[in-house]
């Protein structure tokens, strides 16, 4: 029989249930269809499972070094079953946490594929859903009044390079290896890419990083991008930007062997293993689109800025709309299609307002305009700069690599981008973000009294830089 919603939504990862949550509470009869686990890649197979294995990096580099703070070790060594083990341990109870969640919220999830139906006898409008369950009963029919598509995406690959799993991986199934190679080649050098060449470095793991651009994590500001090249040279990554990859040449056997075009002559490399980190790709096939009026371009859902597609009823969030494909822009995204829905008028999101973070180590995080991109956009810049080296908690910690880089509008005196990069610089950003939200000036900033000893003090001190004026630098 079929059952009428206020709301369905497609896809349980980040942005999905966050969405039913804020339904349930604006009083939304609300379902769920998730044809894996509730979570989704954030979960499962992105964000948490990636963090904590970069964790447990951390602490093992940190040990190998511990005789640099008076502690002496021996015998330190890796147990990667017991690493996957506290990975896993850490999803199952997120994972129960979510699933509390829909409990409390009283929100109904079917554990299978929906698809979008066209016009039929259950409605005059495309939008029921069809669930083909997990556990072979009949397909479920839902009629809802609403539908928000977040059905994420999946690892990109390069035409060519076949993943087998064994010798050639995405993230997805390098998160599940029982074992770690004693060397890979990691093709690109993103956000991904530099999260995995960091963790797998400080394992033990021999690295080399092959990047198209001309430098890595090339959507940061290039003083942030040269910085990350510097550490990484320092921690014997091999890093070749401007790397070509020739998939026809890929062989497998004893491990990998694979060439790139780099500066116009053609270079092999060797690896045990191969991780392919090229982004990734929307999930939009097979979910019942073509039953609807929904415009795809270029790979992803086109809507507007409340993430209404042509379907007004119908409305797309997440990674399955493009953009920054992050998780927390993803569940921001699904409050303001929730709240547009009710009638509640959401501001939309500014997106260039939104922190984003590199967990490598050193981590990375920014927000707001690179300086190039100021420059294009046609601001007359200033620009403070401020090194860890000067920061006694830096120093104190132990890492003391790295910088805090603020950008303002020489006329205006307007925040323009704050970027970092350093110990914890994740976990700071937020205040940088919140600055640019209302519209503070470095001189703002400033004069904000930052505790002593403590990391943010890099970012009073760059705000102080902007205008020449840093105290210890």
């Amino acid at each position: 029989m079929a059952k009428e919603y206020d709301l369905v939504i497609l896809g349980g990862g980040t942005g999905g249930y966050v969405a039913a949550v804020r339904a349930a509470q604006l009083g939304l009869n609300t379902a769920i269809v998730e044809k894996e686990k509730l979570g989704g890649t954030c979960l499962h197979k992105g964000c948490i499972p990636s963090k904590a294995l970069l964790r447990s990096a951390e602490v093992f580099a940190t040990i190998k070094r511990s005789e640099e703070f008076g502690v002496e070790t021996s015998g330190v060594a890796l147990n990667f079953a017991r690493v996957q083990d506290r990975k896993t341990k850490i999803i199952d109870q997120l994972h129960k946490g979510v699933e509390h969640l829909m409990k409390k919220g009283k929100i109904d999830v079917y554990e299978g594929l929906g698809r979008i139906l066209g016009p039929s006898i259950f409605s005059p409008m495309p939008g029921t859903i069809s669930v083909e369950m997990n556990n072979g009963e009949e397909n479920e029919m839902l009629i809802p009044k609403n539908v928000i598509i977040a059905t994420g995406s999946r690892p990109r690959t390069l035409p060519g390079l076949e993943i087998d799993g064994k010798y050639v991986m995405t993230s997805d199934e390098a998160l599940q290896m029982e074992s770690l190679p004693s060397s890979i080649i990691i093709v690109g050098g993103g956000v991904i890419g530099i999260e995995w060449a960091s963790m797998l470095s400080d394992f033990g793991v021999d690295v080399t990083v092959l990047e198209y651009a001309d430098r890595i994590i090339p959507t940061e500001d290039k003083d942030i991008s040269k910085e990350m090249q510097r550490l990484m040279k320092k921690r014997k990554i091999k890093v070749v930007t401007g790397a070509k990859v020739l998939p026809e040449t890929l062989q497998k056997g004893e491990g990998v062997a694979i060439s790139a075009e780099v500066k116009g002559e053609q270079k092999e490399f060797h690896a045990e293993k191969m991780l392919v980190s090229v982004g990734r790709m929307a999930n939009v096939e097979g979910i019942g689109l073509e039953n609807t009026d929904i415009q795809v371009e270029k790979g992803v859902i086109v809507t507007n800025s409340f993430y209404q597609t042509k379907e007004s009823h119908i409305y797309a969030i997440g990674d399955c709309i493009g953009g920054m494909q992050l998780a927390h822009v993803a569940s921001h995204e699904g409050i303001v299609a929730v709240e547009h829905i009710v009638g509640e008028s959401p501001e939309p999101l500014q997106y260039h307002l939104i922190s984003r973070c590199i967990y490598s180590s050193p981590e990375v995080a920014s927000v707001g305009l690179t300086e190039d991109e100021a420059k294009e956009k046609g601001h007359k810049v200033k620009v403070g700069k401020f090194s860890f080296r000067a920061i006694g908690k830096a120093l104190v910690f132990g890492e003391s690599d790295g910088f805090v880089k603020m950008i303002a509008d020489e006329d205006t005196n307007d925040i323009l981008g704050v970027h970092m990069i350093g110990p914890h610089v994740t976990d700071m950003i937020s205040e940088a973000g919140l600055a640019q939200v209302l519209d503070a000036t470095p001189w703002e900033v400033a004069h904000t009294i930052h505790p002593h000893p403590t990391l943010s003090e890099a970012i009073g001190e760059a705000a102080l830089a902007v205008d020449g004026k840093a105290i210890h630098g």
